[in-house]
């Protein structure tokens, strides 16, 4: 694999960024009903799907910080789109915090209040404030972040419920996808609860949002990293039980550069130290993901010892990310090499050169997957992002 420069890497990621978004831009949005489409498959073409929370919120988050990047009036534009649709369809008026899913014509189809899905509204709402100073769109992630303190706090053992009924009250199926175990705390939503506050507490630092952010790098800490492995740990019960034995290299690489950053955000020092070696620890037990082409492995059970050999777009994306992020933090080269093959990989193999964007995944033979390009889950955010991050490390190291 030949080797970049950090500045030929900064040249590519920005190509890659205006590629990504001009894609978003060109076959998601929905003129007929408003909004975005809900799923697109691999050819770009728009299906009738329900319209997720999660795909309109990370649509909002990642054309804000495109915009915040690069100014361009085209990405405002479609994060104001995004914006008035999560306000004028998502938005439970009379219970506060969002809806699941709509249908494709905007009407109600899932009012849960997943809590996984308010983190990323706050996260989006937040990233909007910074982009446009639009006093409303604060008011409303300071008011979901309340909403999850009040409801999905857990006074007893800390941490978060996974899911409510749509006023907040208990619900049975607290699962956030099919794939997804039913238990009370998984590591998912409290990682993108503290990636959601964190980003919130750059706008407003308030000091009960700071102090919810130290108690999730808390549970990071003593429940949901395992202090044996360094792996990750999925599902628990209300009182912290481990109900899993998968290993996710994405989470792990993902985990490790976001911790690191919420503990920098709130500048507390003594977590920021333990994160920083706790990110190293992290890439390296992640890299155990890692193939020789440069691709990270999707998931490993260690009871079964059974590999997922599939190669998803999102572990990649964050692999770019926190491999660079520990290279940052050790300056040993390795880690920059790994982000670097990790993109090398995603160029030879996961981008769509025909139709655009990235494959949902590979197989273990680098077949394509023919699954959506955009949908429920499939969004801009994981691959956007880790363009929009890496190039402002690299503004930063120049």
């Amino acid at each position: 694999m030949g080797s970049l420069t950090i500045e030929q890497y900064q040249q590519e990621l920005t190509t890659e960024l205006n590629h990504l978004l001009q894609w978003w831009s060109a076959y998601t949005v929905d003129e007929q009903q408003g909004g975005f489409y809900g799923q697109v498959n691999y050819l770009n073409q728009a299906e009738s799907a329900a319209k997720g929370l999660v795909l309109n919120a990370r649509i909002l988050y990642t054309f804000s910080s495109a915009y915040l990047l690069t100014q361009q009036k085209q990405y405002l534009a479609m994060a104001q789109r995004a914006y008035r649709y999560l306000l004028d369809f998502f938005h439970d008026e009379p219970n506060g915090g969002f809806y699941w899913s709509l249908n494709p014509d905007g009407t109600l189809l899932d009012g849960k209040k997943q809590v996984y899905g308010q983190a990323f509204a706050i996260y989006a709402l937040s990233e909007y404030y910074k982009a446009t100073q639009n006093q409303q769109a604060l008011e409303l992630a300071k008011v979901t972040y309340q909403l999850l303190e009040k409801y999905s706090y857990d006074e007893v053992y800390t941490g978060y419920i996974e899911a409510h009924d749509q006023a907040w009250g208990l619900i049975a199926d607290l699962r956030l996808s099919e794939k997804d175990q039913n238990e009370k705390k998984s590591m998912n939503t409290h990682l993108h609860v503290i990636e959601a506050y964190a980003n919130l507490y750059s706008v407003w630092p308030n000091g009960a949002l700071k102090n919810a952010i130290v108690q999730l790098l808390n549970n990071f800490r003593e429940h949901i990293v395992d202090s044996k492995t360094s792996h990750l740990q999925l599902f628990f019960t209300e009182n912290w039980q481990v109900k899993s034995s998968l290993v996710s290299f994405g989470h792990d690489i993902e985990a490790a550069w976001l911790l690191c950053e919420a503990a920098e955000i709130i500048n507390d020092q003594t977590r920021m130290a333990y994160f920083k070696q706790l990110a190293l620890k992290m890439a390296d037990v992640a890299a155990k993901g890692l193939a020789e082409n440069g691709g990270l492995l999707y998931e490993y059970d260690a009871t079964t010892n059974h590999w997922i050999k599939e190669y998803h777009w999102w572990p990649q994306a964050e692999a770019m990310v926190g491999f660079f992020n520990a290279w940052q933090l050790s300056a040993k080269e390795q880690y920059l090499q790994q982000s670097l093959n990790t993109w090398s990989f995603v160029k030879s193999c996961l981008k769509d050169k025909v139709n655009g964007e990235w494959f949902w995944g590979v197989d273990e033979n680098l077949n394509p997957m023919d699954e959506v390009k955009a949908g429920f889950w499939k969004c801009p955010y994981h691959n956007g992002r880790a363009c929009i991050e890496l190039i402002k490390r690299i503004s930063r190291i120049n």
